[in-house]
């Protein structure tokens, strides 16, 4: 009796060892032991896909032309977001519906808004105290944020850590240069030019960066109300300082910009719609719009372009 005692546990234990490689295999199997990375916008995501490396396996739930300040989790959303080992969102109240969510998540694994690490001075607020969450267009914090998200990966993966920062450093050098790039382009738009009118006010942190005045029709949000008056105040800013486009935005309705071209003209003013930015989203994933540092280019060179009278 004594014997089959010892054969039986002698069984089980072998069944809880198998059991347990089948279910570290498993685990491993969709991602070749790659740590999963979900996050809310492209702007994080390719960035991370860039200074993890082969490491990593990342996926954004925000695509090209989404609006993250109205966007709402669905379940498959949610599942990605469980399945996940690090979830990473901009934060500042951007994507706002996603609160509960995160808060939930963030008991049980690293869930960071990457954005909220940025020193309090350095952020800017509207007129009623909101904080502005489009971050992303100064480079300097931008580099903050994502300094964050590295070292999350790191304390995740301590073996990878010098790796992860080689990646970082090797990247924040591709930043900077197209910081200097982008200044150099910028500075020349004659000053009294230097106005940029769009459909809501993402560019303030790239005004601040380039000394250009930024005018959006809506708020910091884009569930802020356009009326005739904001209307016609971006039309008396057009005619005071003569200014020869505006432009639209690759996840905003167009048609609050083509009013105040058609106001603008009615008062005289030939205002050109200057080419299509990217704010709150990024290109199809492929192209070099696709990438942060592509659609900064693109954006540079589409506000370049237009503001020095030769656009479309």
């Amino acid at each position: 009796m004594k014997k089959m005692s010892i054969v039986l546990v002698g069984l089980l234990s072998s069944l809880l060892v198998l059991g347990a490689c089948s279910d570290k295999e498993k685990s491993e199997a969709g991602t070749d032991g790659k740590i999963d990375v979900v996050t809310t916008i492209a702007q994080i995501a390719e960035p991370i896909s860039i200074i993890g490396g082969d490491h990593v396996a990342v996926e954004s739930l925000m695509g090209p032309g989404v609006d993250p300040h109205l966007y709402k989790a669905t379940q498959g959303d949610i599942k990605k977001l469980e399945g996940s080992d690090i979830v990473f969102y901009s934060g500042l109240n951007l994507e706002g519906n996603m609160t509960e969510a995160f808060k939930n998540i963030g008991t049980k694994k690293p869930v960071r808004g990457i954005s909220e690490s940025i020193p309090t001075e350095k952020l800017l607020e509207d007129d009623n105290g909101a904080i502005d969450p489009h971050v992303w267009f100064d480079i300097e914090l931008w580099k903050i944020a994502l300094e964050t998200a590295t070292e999350e990966l790191k304390a995740f993966a301590p073996e990878l850590a010098d790796e992860f920062e080689a990646n970082k450093e090797s990247y924040f050098n591709e930043l900077d240069a197209l910081h200097t790039e982008s200044l150099e382009k910028l500075t020349q738009i004659p000053e009294d030019k230097r106005v940029l009118v769009t459909a809501h006010d993402a560019f303030g942190y790239f005004g601040r960066a380039y000394n250009i005045k930024v005018v959006g029709l809506q708020g910091l949000s884009t569930e802020d109300e356009i009326g005739i008056t904001d209307i016609d105040d971006t039309i008396s800013i057009l005619m005071e300082y003569k200014i020869p486009a505006v432009f639209v935005e690759s996840s905003i309705n167009q048609n609050s910009i083509k009013a105040v071209i058609e106001g603008a003209g009615k008062q005289g003013l030939d205002v050109k719609l200057g080419g299509e930015l990217y704010s709150d989203a990024m290109g199809d994933a492929g192209t070099e719009e696709g990438t942060y540092i592509g659609m900064y280019k693109h954006n540079v060179n589409t506000i370049h372009k237009a503001l020095l009278g030769e656009g479309n």
